[in-house]
């Protein structure tokens, strides 16, 4: 089948309103593909309204951290996991909601642009495809001893990022920045919607970041300045989206 374009969205965390005005912004057509990163829900006051929005697009979604918790609470009944935003999230889940996060995969590709989606990202080895859930929606960097790990809990870690060799041009949310990551074989488009910054989205073939911004903060999130990231190939390499029309 033909596609168009290939539109992936960083972490919507419920900022419905902002999901809304980007694909105002970007219009999908019948031959567009789109694909989220994960973490639709949580944090943010309207999950439920994010995922009927996923629905009606029928846009796939791969697993993110903030689903995997939910799905594995339903399964188990053990509520320990548990954090104050997800319980605000179960309240206002729907059967067919649950039935969305359930067939979420871990990683989706597009062979017309050679990329992978994925939540969080991989370990060098093994094989991105032999690689588990606790792997790919939580790495964030690499510890010393070759383990993934969040990078407030290993500051020293190298990111897994800087890593990655490739082929394949992976597109990840999860670790959350004031701007996009690029590096020569991935892009990271979590920039924090729910923290009072930007809701991004990748577009392939034109290799476009488009962004909108709600000031408000349903979530508190420091973004540190981490030592073992390389600095990245400046943003125009990827290129902008043209600047939003104003809404009223």
């Amino acid at each position: 089948m033909a596609i168009g374009r290939l539109i992936t969205i960083g972490d919507v965390h419920g900022c419905a309103e902002q999901l809304a005005e980007l694909l105002a912004w970007l219009r999908p057509g019948a031959d567009d593909r789109v694909i989220f990163v994960g973490d639709l829900v949580n944090k943010g006051p309207k999950s439920a309204w994010v995922i009927d929005m996923a629905l009606e697009l029928k846009a796939e979604c791969v697993l993110g951290n903030h689903e995997l918790r939910l799905l594995r609470f339903r399964e188990s009944g053990d509520p320990t996991a548990l954090k104050d935003y997800d319980r605000v999230t179960l309240r206002q889940l729907k059967p067919h909601h649950w039935d969305y996060m359930a067939q979420m995969p871990l990683t989706l590709t597009e062979p017309a642009f050679n990329s992978i989606i994925v939540h969080g990202g991989f370990l060098p080895q093994p094989h991105w495809t032999q690689q588990g859930a606790d792997i790919v929606t939580k790495i964030q960097v690499i510890d010393h001893d070759g383990r993934p790990a969040k990078r407030q809990e290993c500051p020293r870690g190298h990111a897994w990022a800087n890593e990655w060799t490739g082929p394949e041009f992976v597109i990840y949310g999860h670790t959350p920045r004031p701007a996009p990551l690029v590096k020569c074989g991935s892009i990271c488009i979590d920039t924090g919607a729910v923290t009072g910054g930007r809701l991004t989205a990748f577009v392939w073939p034109e290799g476009a970041v488009y962004q909108v911004r709600d000031h408000r903060h349903f979530h508190h999130q420091y973004f540190p300045e981490h030592p073992a990231e390389k600095p990245a190939p400046a943003l125009s390499i990827v290129g902008a989206g043209i600047k939003p029309p104003r809404t009223s």
